[in-house]
């Protein structure tokens, strides 16, 4: 007999209702159901369409994605990257960020090149001078201050002035005025019967330099022949460039057995032919004192001696033993001067004397006190003019002689 499954059991306990209803579990959708529906789109005939349609679906879902997150990490420039990773540049172009110039700011003096302040006094640059300048000497002035100072050679000085200066640096004095060439050159007087060709070449330029410096005035159509140009006699032509010899107004070499040759330089000359003492060729610094008071060797002033300083009366000494030829006054601004001949081709000259102490004849030792120092003749002050002259009547740089 089948018994009722609904029919209660006499074997089991009575249990309630209610809780076999807790106990029970909750109903399960089924797994199969995917797999029914797709087997019925299968048996109709529609499983290759519903595929492709799914591909669709999910490929266009894919590039919604994609889109969504370029545009959330990339284009709005949001990232969840740490700081101080780097970031990845985005594939698709970005739009172009706007820099601002900075600000205008006025750079200072010094960052500038060339600054350019306001002034209240314009300086106007050098021009070039044509005509001829005057200048007063001052106290303490020197043919090479005034040289450097006009931006001139020191000789140019003398070459201009020869009429106050004689080309003689120890004339200058102050309050004398003058002459400041435009350039380096001389001043040359004319003369009746001077030519252009014979008066270019003695200074060693060429005629055209002559007729061509505007502050000659000289008119290439009016001057006539060079050999006689219409030139006024008198007339101060400027030559540009030109240089000559100076005049000496030192003593020449004067031999022993001919002293009376230094006649013409002043009474101190000695008229006997003399023998005595010869030298060692080896010299003695000839004062107390070793620096110097005034000008150096200088020929390109025509200052071919030492101009050793030293006070009124200090003792001047012969530099080597020899035989005095010249003791006296020189007409020509060396004052009192003594003049030794060594004998071996050697002569010292000793001016500006204030006492001689040796006379005409005289034959000296090296180291001998010979006379005082002093400030005679044309000098501006108490020191000794030295000079040093060989057998070849060249006076020679004494510093290259003399111990020092």
């Amino acid at each position: 007999m089948i018994e009722d499954p609904t029919s209660p059991n006499p074997d089991l306990p009575d249990i309630d209702e209610k809780l076999l209803t807790q106990n029970e579990p909750a109903p399960q959708k089924s797994p199969r159901r995917w797999n029914d529906i797709w087997e019925s789109l299968l048996r109709l005939g529609l499983g290759e369409a519903a595929l492709q349609t799914g591909t669709i679906l999910v490929s266009i879902a894919l590039v919604v994605l994609v889109l969504w997150v370029m545009r959330s990490f990339y284009l709005k420039g949001n990232n969840n990257y740490g700081q101080g990773q780097p970031v990845i540049a985005a594939a698709l172009p970005t739009p172009t960020e706007q820099i601002l110039p900075p600000p205008f700011e006025i750079a200072s003096r010094f960052e500038m090149g060339i600054p350019r302040m306001a002034v209240l006094n314009t300086t106007l640059p050098s021009r070039a001078r044509f005509s001829i300048e005057q200048y007063e000497v001052q106290p303490g002035d020197t043919i090479f201050g005034i040289a450097e100072k006009f931006g001139l050679k020191p000789q140019s000085i003398l070459w201009g002035n020869f009429d106050v200066l004689a080309d003689d640096p120890h004339r200058l004095q102050p309050g004398q005025l003058l002459n400041i060439l435009p350039v380096d050159g001389l001043i040359y007087e004319w003369h009746a019967g001077d030519g252009l060709n014979g008066v270019s070449e003695f200074f060693h330029v060429t005629p055209e330099d002559i007729i061509n410096w505007p502050g000659n005035e000289l008119d290439p159509e009016t001057l006539g022949d060079y050999s006689n140009p219409n030139i006024e006699p008198g007339k101060k032509i400027f030559v540009p460039g030109g240089t000559r010899d100076f005049i000496s107004w030192s003593a020449p070499l004067i031999s022993r057995s001919d002293p009376a040759s230094a006649k013409i330089f002043g009474p101190g000359y000695c008229g006997t032919i003399i023998d005595g003492y010869i030298g060692s060729s080896t010299f003695v610094w000839p004062t107390t004192e070793t620096w110097l008071s005034g000008y150096d060797y200088s020929p390109s002033t025509n200052h071919w001696g030492l101009d050793i300083a030293g006070a009124l009366g200090n003792p001047i000494y012969a530099v080597d033993s020899g035989v005095v030829v010249y003791a006296g006054w020189n007409d020509w601004g060396y004052g009192n001067v003594i003049v030794i001949d060594h004998g071996n081709g050697w002569q010292t000259l000793y001016a500006h004397l204030n006492q001689l102490y040796v006379g005409c004849g005289a034959s000296v030792s090296q180291g001998a006190t010979i006379a005082a120092m002093g400030s005679t003749g044309r000098s501006t002050g108490p020191h000794l003019h030295f000079e040093l002259m060989n057998q070849s009547r060249v006076r020679v740089n004494p510093w290259d002689y003399l111990p020092h």
